[in-house]
């Protein structure tokens, strides 16, 4: 695999931002801001670091990846569009009637994915049974799931992370999109899930702590997550809900809500699309 450049995996990043914003205005419907929060790290993730082929894709040693909050459908779509997987003009169909790209990703619909998404916390349990799977059919596979930190709220969740680390997974990988943000407010206002890294360090795995858009940072924690031994890996990424767009940023109630013909003028200038 050739690797991109931290510039250029920037701008990769920057047109899938544009993308997400034209799909979910187009559709009028959609989840951009966790989306636009998770976009730095799957995009480092994608381009440089998941062993797979459009053109093989179900080879059995590809790595495998799981939204496992599936309502940021848009950037897997914008990425699996990039890497060949369907053509980017499919993009525009987000969410209408007849589509393969859905509002949560579906493993019948759309290529690319490797199991259908939404319910939360499930996602992350079905990513641990393929790298559970992968160790016992002796494949060297890496399995590599993506929550949100509403999310981790899930009893489930908890239930899967003590099965990784009592099986010493050291082929499985976390991703943990902290935009500070869920459907109904912000995290602090729900429940409290803090000390995250001591709550997972007690659960048997190593964790490391970066800036969700600093894409040195995102590069050299996939880097020694990808070289992991003796446990899972937990990457626990700051980010800000809506990243990219002013009038998104932090506002939790861009989770489920488009841009509208105003905002969405304003959002292509700020993402340098003329």
């Amino acid at each position: 695999m050739q690797k991109l450049s931290v510039e250029q995996l920037k701008e990769k990043a920057r047109r899938h931002r544009v993308n997400i914003v034209k799909m979910t205005s187009n559709a009028s419907s959609g989840h951009p801001g966790g989306s636009l929060s998770a976009t730095d790290l799957l995009t480092a993730l994608y381009c440089n670091y998941l062993n797979f082929s459009p053109k093989n894709a179900k080879a059995a040693d590809r790595d495998r990846f799981v939204l496992s909050k599936g309502h940021a459908s848009p950037i897997i779509y914008s990425i699996l569009a990039d890497k060949g997987f369907f053509p980017e003009k499919d993009l525009m169909t987000f969410r209408l009637i007849g589509s393969n790209l859905q509002g949560h990703p579906s493993r019948k619909a759309t290529p690319g994915i490797e199991i259908s998404t939404g319910s939360l916390g499930q996602g992350f349990s079905a990513a641990l049974g393929m790298a559970l799977a992968a160790k016992a059919d002796g494949r060297k596979n890496k399995a590599v799931a993506m929550l949100g930190d509403g999310e981790i709220e899930e009893g489930q969740v908890w239930e899967a992370a003590m099965v990784a680390g009592h099986h010493k997974l050291e082929n499985f990988i976390a991703i943990l999109d902290r935009n500070g943000f869920q459907n109904d407010g912000a995290i602090k206002d729900e429940i409290t899930i803090e000390p995250l890294r001591e709550k997972f360090e007690a659960f048997g795995w190593n964790t490391l702590q970066i800036d969700g858009h600093d894409m040195a940072q995102i590069v050299e924690a996939l880097e020694k997550a990808w070289r992991n031994k003796g446990k899972p890996v937990i990457i626990l990424a700051k980010t800000v809900k809506g990243k990219g767009v002013s009038f998104m940023e932090n506002d939790g109630s861009f989770h489920g809500k488009a841009a509208n013909p105003e905002q969405f003028e304003i959002a292509m200038k700020e993402l340098g699309e003329k």
